[in-house]
């Protein structure tokens, strides 16, 4: 069964940690243009409360997958590194992981939700179609082809 957890002790950051690496290496492209070394470095840094937010998906003892988010405004969030490993894909939990989200970014009193997307993530973008995202412009440089950024009003 799976479950969805807010969770900062020691074991669930080093393994939100290691998902997020995992999430990096299966992009295939270097993130640093989202300053991803600092970001690892600090590591929960922006996803901490009181502004930010970090959830695990739990499959028993095992971890299936991650999704954060930050703050960019006082009305504006952003969705950051939805990763599922790939022998859990297929059976919703990116979308319990995304609809959790949003309602912890509701709770904190968030307005606005943002992403930004690449191609090769096609089922993430037609889940976030499908939630109610919406394409709007580019909000920082991201060097990326076909790169899309996206908003849902919560």
């Amino acid at each position: 069964m799976l479950t969805i957890v807010e969770s900062y002790d020691k074991e669930s950051l080093e393994t939100a940690k290691l998902l997020i690496a995992e999430y990096a290496e299966f992009l295939g492209f270097d993130l640093n243009f989202q300053d991803f070394a600092e970001e690892m470095e600090s590591f929960p840094g922006k996803y901490a409360p009181p502004g930010g937010c970090l959830l695990l998906a739990r499959d028993g003892d095992r971890i299936a997958g991650c999704i954060a988010l930050r703050k960019m405004d006082n009305d504006t969030c952003e969705m950051k590194r939805l990763f599922v490993r790939p022998e859990f894909r297929g059976h919703g939990a990116g979308r319990r992981l995304a609809e959790e989200l949003l309602a912890r970014a509701r709770e904190i009193g968030y307005k606005k939700m943002r992403l930004d997307t690449v191609p090769q993530l096609a089922s993430a973008i037609a889940l976030y179609e499908i939630i109610g995202f919406y394409d709007i412009e580019p909000y920082y440089h991201n060097p990326v082809p076909g790169a899309r950024f996206m908003e849902l009003e919560l």
